[in-house]
């Protein structure tokens, strides 16, 4: 069987993707095991990126991910440029509810947390910035799943749906219903999917073209949601982001 010479590029990718939010802090050693490199390749690119500011050695000498990459990640238009435009409307939110409030973008079959407002008494949740989850299994996957295309939903229905609680959505049938009232009501309610204590109001968030660019959400103790409550304020900030990414909704006919 003949293998495939792995390209510079893709050696150099592969150390950056040995740091992930379970391993932020490596050793040369654990780099090399990661990233499938030998040791003395791991240790030039490692140094290579190190110089760069990629990587930053700390004086233990293990490597973290360097502030250039941040720096990096701050002209991502889905990244923070994103969050800076809707933070004022994500703290309105944390305002109205003190409950944690969430701002996600779709990465694939993937959706991926550009901001977290913590609330101060707020159910724990198992998510931080940068955290990925199935679409499926959380309110903001499901606001964003449900304005996909028909092709793109049919896709991800039929692939394998993990479950993280007994109440996660694992049936194809009962997510494409979910994904359709999610479509009638502009809204998605997720309840216990990720966590058996939680519970999540979100609505997505659409760019200056009306396409859906990202989604919001407020999680709540399950045991205590005042859902018909937490729906008119996500929804607002929704919009309120919407408006600020240049999006102008279709007149009504009250708008004559």
């Amino acid at each position: 069987m003949t293998t495939v010479a792995r390209s510079a590029p893709d050696r150099l990718l592969a150390v950056l993707a040995a740091f992930d939010h379970g391993h932020p802090a490596l050793t040369l050693t654990e780099i090399s095991r990661r990233a499938g490199l030998s040791l003395t390749t791991a240790h030039r690119l490692a140094g290579a990126l190190t110089e760069w500011g990629a990587l930053e050695r700390d004086a233990e000498g293990l490597y973290h991910v360097g502030l250039r990459l941040w720096e990096l990640a701050a002209l991502a238009p889905r990244g923070l440029a994103l969050r800076q435009i809707a933070l004022p409307y994500l703290e309105d939110l944390y305002e109205a509810t003190h409950e944690n409030v969430q701002l996600a973008v779709r990465d694939g079959t993937e959706v991926v947390y550009i901001e977290w407002l913590s609330g101060r008494s707020a159910v724990g949740v198992h998510i931080r910035v940068g955290a990925r989850w199935p679409l499926h299994a959380t309110g903001v996957g499901l606001a964003l799943l449900a304005h996909e295309p028909p092709a793109f939903q049919q896709d991800y229905c039929a692939g394998p749906l993990a479950a993280f609680t007994p109440y996660t959505i694992t049936d194809p049938a009962r997510l494409r219903r979910s994904l359709a009232e999610v479509r009638r009501t502009g809204v998605a309610v997720s309840s216990r999917q990720v966590t058996d204590d939680a519970l999540s109001v979100a609505s997505a968030v659409r760019g200056a073209t009306g396409q859906v660019a990202a989604a919001v959400s407020v999680v709540v103790p399950q045991a205590d949601a005042q859902v018909p409550a937490l729906i008119p304020a996500v929804r607002l900030a929704a919009r309120g982001i919407s408006r600020a990414l240049g999006w102008h909704p279709p007149p009504t006919v009250d708008d004559g």
